[in-house]
């Protein structure tokens, strides 16, 4: 797949009639996003520790862009997702969607930002009620938020044409009728019933083959544009977060360790930990063969992460300065292509940081 054009941001989108700050604003701001899961053990379960699944994070996502979100296993990226969704009760988190803060007491309430903000799962089988036909699946949404039950049967069908499949067909089988690929077009229909701003994509694609993956990524390129729509696509395929990102966040244990422009990401990493993970994607290029892993050992125990940079212990280049402080990352305010590296601070000591 080759990556997606740049954006023209000199001809952006249409202003949304409910965008109240303009494309300048901020779709989504998350700031001080943190989530730590009890460990207890002994006869009285008493805690011991805690998993750091999502430890004290900060980005924005802006209007119309596609954020790409990456990292290994147990990094966090569903947590993420399902803390945004409030799926999950953050521990401490200040929320705001579009200029509003999420709340109820003032702002947006939970059930305005979950109608403004839907999901897709990545088991496209188990998201589905097995006894309902698809087109009562995708009508329940509406009709829960006041639609007329027959308005929301329409709007079924129109969304599931849009979405590749014949209302007339399919509109009355049930997802075991369904193969992989369309479960999904149906679980992306569902998610646009209530005509949200935002989609959270969570493996969307990555229990599909290629040629069908391949179909479902146009779609929703498709979608994006005619829906005006802005998605936090999460995936562990790099080439696939490639080639629909418009900029990227790269987790760590928990952490943001870069976030920045794909071409940026793609072309110019900042932090080791991304370089080793562009440096793991397999080549068709017999001459380009790997034979010495890029990075090595396993992620350390969230529940007792190492001190200062959590990514020292698989690092080449960690001193004495990675192991005392923190580095920091200014991903809301600061600089456009930020890492939360010591090399990338002129300040830090690091030996290896830009004069």
């Amino acid at each position: 797949m080759k990556p997606m054009a740049e954006r023209d941001f000199a001809n952006p989108l249409p202003i949304n009639t409910a965008d109240r700050g303009g494309r300048q604003q901020p779709m989504l701001l998350v700031q001080s996003l943190k989530k730590h899961f009890p460990v207890k053990s002994g006869l009285l379960q008493r805690q011991k520790g805690a998993v750091r699944a999502v430890d004290n994070i900060s980005f924005s996502v802006l209007k119309g862009e596609t954020l790409g979100i990456v990292g290994e296993s147990g990094c966090g990226k569903s947590t993420l997702a399902r803390l945004l969704m409030h799926l999950i009760t953050a521990d401490a988190c200040t929320l705001v969607f579009d200029g509003d803060p999420v709340s109820e007491i003032r702002g947006i309430t939970l059930r305005d930002l979950r109608k403004n903000m839907q999901m897709v799962f990545q088991d496209s089988y188990s998201s589905l009620n097995p006894r309902l036909p698809i087109r009562n699946t995708i009508a329940y949404g509406p009709v829960v938020h006041g639609m007329a039950k027959s308005d929301a049967e329409r709007l079924a069908n129109d969304l599931l044409n849009r979405v590749g499949l014949r209302s007339e067909i399919y509109g009355a089988r049930y997802p075991h009728e369904l193969s992989g690929g369309q479960k999904q077009r149906v679980n992306i229909a569902r998610a646009l019933a209530l005509t949200p701003r935002v989609l959270i994509l969570d493996e969307a694609v990555s229990a599909l083959d290629k040629s069908v993956e391949a179909q479902v990524l146009n779609l929703l390129n498709e979608l994006k544009r005619d829906f005006n729509l802005t998605y936090l696509f999460i995936s562990h395929d790099l080439n696939v977060v490639q080639y629909i990102s418009d900029r990227v966040l790269v987790m760590y244990l928990g952490q943001v360790v870069e976030i920045g422009p794909v071409e940026e990401i793609y072309g110019n990493p900042r932090h080791p930990y991304t370089r080793a993970l562009l440096q793991s994607r397999l080549s068709m290029n017999p001459a380009e063969r790997v034979t010495e892993p890029p990075i090595g050992g396993d992620p350390p125990n969230p529940i007792n992460p190492p001190s200062g940079c959590r990514f020292r212990t698989r690092c080449i280049f960690a001193e004495g300065v990675c192991e005392a402080s923190q580095p920091t990352l200014d991903a809301v305010t600061g600089d456009r292509h930020p890492a939360a590296c010591h090399m990338t601070d002129p300040m830090s000591g690091h030996t290896k940081a830009a004069a």
